[in-house]
């Protein structure tokens, strides 16, 4: 990756992890079809390692207002979906993952500008949850599907819910990841490297909680994530 390469991830990367340190999710929506275009083959590995790092922090920030009984329940969906994840990675070649990834932005985009809101009943949640597995594994776009489960949460309650399920769920995909081979020694050096970007992206969420509103973060994240997800498509087709 070149130094101006490696310069794009690196502010997605921060804007990403300042987006989900605000609203408990968004990192992949945001970060993964910048990051295809730039270098693939930092999905979903590396993606998913950043991910994580930056959940473990939320979840011990908000860790008295996790609702435990529904993160049970969608990681008992998690863990199929994880390893039906990693089999479907292993099954498509690199073009189509990315235009895969753009595929789950938009839709994922199209889920939360609706508004549909899904109970967060026990089959709904474990239903969300294998959902998640299976996208954030193969292409480390897991929130989506949580998002519109847990979207009746607010503030505290909704970051400190989302990021305790996609700490344990992040790290079933990476164990899931190794045995496939898509972690390895590169995936470990590059995660090294941008993790100064998350750590900035957690401190200037801090601030940015205090002006930008839910509404705002909302539309803000949904109006990236779609730029984002068009211009991968866009990419791989040759339009770009």
């Amino acid at each position: 990756m070149s130094g101006a390469g490696f310069a794009v991830v690196a502010v997605a990367i921060l804007l990403a992890s300042c987006l989900q340190a605000s609203i408990g999710f968004g990192m992949g929506m945001l970060a993964a079809p910048i990051v295809a275009i730039v270098d693939p083959r930092l999905i979903p590995g590396t993606l998913i390692m950043l991910a994580a790092a930056l959940t473990l922090v939320v979840t011990v920030r908000e860790r008295a207002a996790i609702d435990f009984s529904g993160t049970g329940w969608a990681l008992i969906g998690r863990v199929p979906g994880t390893i039906l994840g990693g089999l479907l990675l292993l099954a498509i070649p690199e073009r189509a993952l990315a235009i895969l990834i753009g595929c789950v932005v938009l839709f994922g985009v199209a889920l939360t500008s609706f508004g549909w809101v899904p109970l967060p009943r026990r089959r709904n949640l474990i239903l969300a949850g294998a959902t998640s597995g299976v996208l954030g594994t193969a292409t480390a776009i897991g929130g989506p599907p949580m998002a519109l489960v847990w979207q009746g949460n607010s503030g505290p309650s909704l970051r400190g819910t989302m990021s305790g399920f996609f700490l344990v769920g992040s790290t079933m995909s990476i164990g899931v990841l190794a045995v496939t081979g898509a972690v390895h020694a590169d995936t470990f050096l590059t995660f090294a490297a941008l993790i100064p970007a998350v750590v900035g992206g957690y401190l200037l969420s801090r601030y940015v909680n205090g002006w930008l509103n839910p509404v705002r973060q909302r539309w803000t994240a949904i109006v990236m994530s779609l730029a984002g997800a068009i211009a991968l498509i866009a990419n791989e087709v040759g339009v770009l």
